[in-house]
């Protein structure tokens, strides 16, 4: 099987980066992750990608063309698939305009809900019966590309923000896996 590249955008621990990269090790999962970028240096996520010598890149969003320096890194890897994965950083209309479609992100809630930051307090501030993550397109407005994989529980009495975020962190690990299986299953 030919995989595809992708290059795996963080921005602190990396737990969706080590669960697509185990799943990576599988003989028929459809991607290899080919590059890790960063623009945090302190982003513990960055130890998976040397542990698994993976090339991986720490960016300086401050400098103003940091984007520029991600696109030709992107293309000396020959890399097919932007996944986002806790990165922190929008990326720009120009970026996405430049790199294609092949951009894909997870966000901590069922989509079209609770886009942006913050969203755990705000589903538990307004009293939500269920919520979950939702793997997507990105294009040029925030959290709203089409949906590839939802994935959802239900909300009980005594869950409040971290306990919310440990349950959508375990769906995430497998939305993102089934997501890249998705797109790539016909291709």
């Amino acid at each position: 099987m030919v995989k595809k590249k992708a290059c795996i955008f963080i921005s602190g621990r990396g737990s969706n980066l080590s669960s697509i990269l185990k799943r990576s090790r599988e003989y028929n999962f459809p991607v290899k992750i080919k590059l890790v970028i960063s623009n945090n240096s302190k982003a513990k996520g960055l130890l998976y990608a040397k542990k698994n010598s993976i090339p991986w890149l720490i960016v300086n969003t401050k400098k103003r063309n940091y984007e520029n320096q991600i696109l030709m890194e992107i293309k000396k890897w020959k890399v097919n698939l932007i996944c986002l994965a806790g990165y922190m950083r929008i990326i720009s209309k120009d970026f996405i305009r430049n790199f294609g479609n092949d951009i894909i992100n997870i966000h901590p809630s069922l989509l079209p809900k609770f886009k942006g930051l913050g969203t755990f307090q705000r589903i538990l501030k307004s009293n939500e019966i269920k919520t979950g993550c939702t793997v997507h397109y990105v294009n040029e407005k925030l959290d709203d590309g089409k949906i590839i994989v939802k994935k959802s529980f239900f909300i009980n009495e005594n869950d409040d923000i971290e306990s919310l975020r440990k349950k959508t962190q375990t769906l995430e690990y497998k939305a993102y896996s089934e997501a890249l299986i998705k797109i790539f299953r016909y291709n």
